[in-house]
């Protein structure tokens, strides 16, 4: 179960600076858990159009709070107290580069977030603070150590993230991280910077995306409302982050990614890599590549299977048509009978009242003839 709400719930005892380690948490940690299920790999690249419907198989929709489709970006919603949308993809990049188009949410106590996580709490983060128009903030975490909240670095940008569409940019190598805000490097953190590399992200991670409110007092200790801009006023509601589009590029060509080997270090020496056959795609590539949709779907199919469909559609609205005809021709002909019946019931009612009318009369004159006798 992945949550912002359940770390943020955590990060309550503590007196530290809150990070985006309050939007995430792990449901099976391989340092302290064996057992632990086995990752999906990316094992290429690839680019999710979130101006368009995302793949639920891929994209994983996740906490309180819509997630939608408005005005040609996937918004994320928070309206209520409680509310943290989020989508987090299926798969894991093993070191790699990841791009997200997007617009920070506006609004006092209001946090939006774009962060790679790994099972075992290793985290590269993007945030950005509804109130703060200015600057957008940078963090990491290894092995989900919290004893030190300094590692946040806030960078100035050009335009207000609330306001515009930015390109915010991690590219992550087992050596170092970049982060990149349109295409210009801003921070740069080397392996060994991150306590000699013990605290070095360095475990397979997947995407997360969303927002919360730091600002909601009712489930947020004061430093946490006080950090994310002040209090939310929930009257002031809507509060939207939107997406447009993620590149994702997984720098190891991997079918999946496991915890066999793994052991209390978290090194990524000891991450169990499944390599892909020679032309083999991952699963996740052979899932993003299926057409989703209908019109994708008839546009995937070959000509041969197009004309096969069509003759078959055409064949059943054929059976159904003479099944029609039938039927109008047999009904014609039943309602033609039915009429001659009932035509032939007129036509004899109309003789017999002839008939009456010539006897009545036959017996009228005749009485009238035997009167005028009398006399």
């Amino acid at each position: 179960m992945y949550s912002f709400a359940l770390s943020a719930a955590a990060l309550l005892a503590s007196s530290f600076l809150p990070t985006a380690l309050a939007q995430t948490s792990t449901a099976c940690n391989p340092l302290n858990t064996t057992g632990c299920p086995v990752m999906p790999a990316l094992g290429a690249n690839s680019t999710f159009d979130f101006s368009k419907d995302w793949n639920p198989d891929v994209w994983q929709q996740r906490n309180q709070g819509s997630v939608d489709h408005i005005d040609n970006t996937t918004a994320f919603t928070v309206q209520f107290q409680g509310d943290s949308p989020t989508v987090l993809s299926s798969f894991y990049i093993f070191f790699g580069r990841v791009e997200i188009v997007m617009r920070a949410a506006p609004g006092q106590g209001i946090v939006s977030s774009a962060i790679l996580q790994s099972e075992c709490l290793d985290e590269i983060d993007w945030e950005f603070l509804g109130t703060n128009t200015t600057h957008a903030l940078t963090n990491y975490f290894g092995k989900g150590n919290t004893t030190d909240y300094t590692r946040g670095k806030d960078y100035k940008m050009k335009s207000a993230p609330q306001d515009d569409y930015h390109n915010y940019t991690i590219d992550w190598t087992k050596e170092r991280v970049h982060w990149y805000i349109d295409d210009e490097m801003v921070r740069e953190l080397k392996y060994e910077e991150a306590l000699g590399g013990k605290n070095y992200p360095q475990t397979p991670m997947n995407v997360r995306l969303g927002a919360w409110s730091g600002g909601d007092v009712d489930n947020n200790n004061q430093y946490t409302v006080d950090w994310a801009g002040g209090p939310t006023d929930f009257s002031k509601a809507p509060f939207t982050m939107s997406v447009r589009t993620v590149y994702v590029q997984d720098y190891t060509t991997a079918k999946e990614y496991n915890w066999d080997d793994m052991d209390a270090s978290g090194d990524w020496h000891k991450v169990g890599v499944v390599k892909l056959a020679d032309k083999e795609k991952s699963d996740t590539i052979q899932e993003i590549e299926k057409p989703h949709g209908v019109k994708n779907r008839w546009g995937a199919l070959s000509k041969t299977a197009k004309i096969a469909i069509i003759a078959s559609i055409a064949s059943v609205v054929a059976i159904i048509a003479a099944i029609m005809l039938f039927c109008c021709i047999k009904q014609r002909r039943a309602g033609r009978k039915e009429y001659a019946t009932y035509q032939a019931g007129v036509d004899k009612e109309a003789a017999d009242l002839i008939q009456h009318r010539e006897q009545w009369q036959t017996s009228h004159a005749a009485a009238r003839s035997s009167k005028y006798v009398r006399l």
